[in-house]
């Protein structure tokens, strides 16, 4: 990695994705993760105040990047940094109870692999519980998307503006349980649409 990947990003994602309004979005969907989670780009921690301690057992964070891993000796449950990328997730089938998402679907340069693997480790009735941004529902900002996604995608660490979230796990073989739409107060609309909910394997 860069001194810019390895150094500087990692500080400006976690301010960007610790700001409320999208803290108020990883409230949403966090809580309900059950048992043994694993969560796929952990980053710096941001989830860990939102998880219900009494009802995790443990978290498996898988971070690629050295700079974003950060202390989580304070967490109240035990953290287990695993240093792949989401494409490679070394735990056994039917291992994990709860998966979480969050902001992260957006990096993940073979998404595809990436929900496969997510749904390999998945337990039977276990539930992938995501909050993503994405392709706007407006013509509009779509184009404003696709036309500022290149540029976008190499200072933001390879953050993409316009996938379509639903569509992409739906594509890797999960069923969407439940699912909530909208532009974020204060972003700018390009960046600003999300996808939040749960889904199963099917």
């Amino acid at each position: 990695m860069s001194f810019y990947e390895n150094r500087i990003l990692p500080h400006l994602l976690h301010l960007a994705c610790g700001n409320k309004v999208v803290d108020r979005q990883r409230a949403a969907v966090v809580p309900a993760a059950r048992g043994r989670v694993l969560e796929v780009g952990m980053g710096s921690g941001l989830n860990i105040p939102h998880y219900d301690s009494h009802q995790v057992e443990l978290v498996w964070g898988l971070e690629p990047s050295e700079g974003m891993r950060r202390n989580v000796a304070g967490a109240p449950f035990e953290v287990r940094w695993l240093d792949l990328p989401g494409e490679e997730i070394p735990l056994e089938n039917d291992s994990v109870d709860s998966v979480v998402l969050t902001y992260t679907l957006c990096t993940i340069p073979d998404w595809h692999r990436a929900l496969e693997q997510i749904r390999r480790v998945l337990k039977p009735g276990g539930q992938l519980l995501f909050c993503e941004h994405g392709t706007a529902p407006d013509e509009a900002v779509r184009k404003w998307q696709d036309r500022v996604n290149p540029l976008w995608r190499k200072v933001a660490g390879g953050c993409n503006l316009n996938r379509d979230i639903p569509e992409l796990i739906e594509h890797a073989g999960f069923a969407i349980q439940r699912m909530e739409t909208g532009y974020l107060p204060k972003v700018p609309r390009f960046a600003g649409f999300n996808f939040w909910g749960a889904a199963v394997p099917r």
